[in-house]
């Protein structure tokens, strides 16, 4: 078992965070019974995801392979790793 890492949240943060937790849960949707669940493939069909490698130089993120293309203003997800 881990032992728990240090909060290194600022204050404003935490009280959001409290605030967020405290909320009430959303109720479920309420569906038509005829409502028919589909993957969710079905509705990236137009958007096909795309994981690329890339490393960062200057504060930019660049992709290590020359042969990605990424249209002007593509929406991206940044995931990175710790440095070692």
């Amino acid at each position: 078992m881990s032992s728990p890492a240090t909060d290194k949240r600022s204050s404003m943060r935490r009280d959001r965070d409290e605030q967020i937790a405290a909320e009430s849960r959303l109720e479920p949707l309420e569906l038509p019974t005829e409502a028919v669940s589909s993957p969710v493939e079905r509705h990236l069909q137009h958007r096909r995801p795309l994981a690329v490698v890339g490393i960062v130089e200057n504060g930019l993120v660049r992709p290590l392979d020359s042969a990605v293309q990424l249209t002007e203003h593509s929406r991206v997800i940044i995931v990175a790793s710790e440095s070692e």
